[in-house]
């Protein structure tokens, strides 16, 4: 039984949960950012002092052992204006009342997660209420996830103003982990806000285990317009350490011109290999898919991915 454990948020994060769950011979754990402080869970972080939930949830529906209408109904959003409950998605509001009646997040998400059967651990990576802050290469300081891929500007780092601690079970578990992902996702505002908690590093410097970062298809705008796949690798060693990452899965699909087109008009291009070697392997792999012209990474495709690394 291999325990793997993967670092990130947003929808990419879930994306790859999807179908790494599929998978018989592992442990999987998710260490999850709680840096979020937009829409629902910005109001509810605000309003009751606890944790960003809204990638805890993403993920505690991409992990549930069967997605059924409940783990939809965890994703509805109410309509209305902010005077009440509109805008705030269903998981949001049950994780608060669990938070409450638990009276701790982690405990919430344990319990909130044996009613799903979800399939292995979500560990958000502090249980802090914590606020990103992005220096631009300017010299710019941006306060707040949710404000920093609104600045026409090219980000130096991404940093917390005071020492965060890292929740002592996402620690445990990448001392234990037999194979570490990165990704998919932002990676700015998703990847990086948990290796900069402190103790993350010395974690993963201590464990040999593979080091995997599966690398976006697309650049975000407003957070790495124009970077080559060398860039979101020299991104994670910046902020980790040289040795941070062993392995990168980029994707060998051919992608339309039409399909291009329209990713560049909204400011996206796709992500380059720039240099013939590189201090890391590099996998070209058939990751992606284009359902309804949209460009995303597959969820079983990444399973199988996974499945041959741990083969070797």
């Amino acid at each position: 039984m291999k325990k793997v454990v993967v670092i990130g948020g947003g929808t990419g994060l879930s994306v790859m949960l999807r179908g790494l769950k599929q998978l018989k011979n592992i442990h999987l754990t998710a260490i999850v950012t709680v840096a979020d402080d937009g829409g629902s869970t910005g109001r509810i972080r605000r309003q009751f002092h606890i944790p960003a939930m809204g990638d805890v949830r993403n993920v505690m529906c991409a992990m549930a052992e069967e997605e059924t209408m409940f783990t939809s109904l965890m994703n509805f959003r109410f309509d209305g204006d902010e005077s009440d409950v509109g805008g705030h998605n269903l998981g949001n509001l049950i994780l608060t009342a669990m938070t409450q009646t638990t009276g701790n997040f982690m405990e919430a998400i344990r319990t909130f997660s044996k009613f799903l059967n979800v399939k292995g651990n979500i560990i958000p990576s502090t249980l802090e209420v914590i606020t990103l802050y992005a220096m631009m290469e300017d010299g710019t300081i941006v306060r707040g996830e949710s404000n920093i891929p609104c600045f026409d500007n090219r980000i130096e780092k991404v940093f917390y103003q005071q020492p965060v601690c890292a929740t002592k079970e996402a620690l445990q578990a990448i001392r234990e982990a037999d194979i570490i992902l990165y990704g998919i996702g932002s990676l700015f505002t998703s990847i990086l806000p948990n290796l900069i908690v402190n103790g993350v590093v010395e974690e993963l410097k201590q464990n040999c285990a593979k080091k995997i970062y599966f690398c976006n298809a697309m650049t975000q705008p407003g957070e790495t317009d124009s970077f080559t796949l060398e860039d979101h690798v020299q991104t994670i060693q910046k902020h980790a350490f040289m040795e941070a990452v062993d392995i990168v899965v980029t994707h060998s699909n051919k992608i339309d011109e039409q399909l291009l087109k329209k990713y560049q008009e909204m400011g996206s291009q796709v992500v380059s290999v720039c240099e013939q070697t590189h201090p890391y392997q590099v996998l070209y792999r058939d990751v992606l898919s284009f359902e309804n012209d949209y460009i995303r990474h597959d969820s079983n495709k990444i399973r199988d991915v996974v499945q041959e690394l741990m083969n070797r």
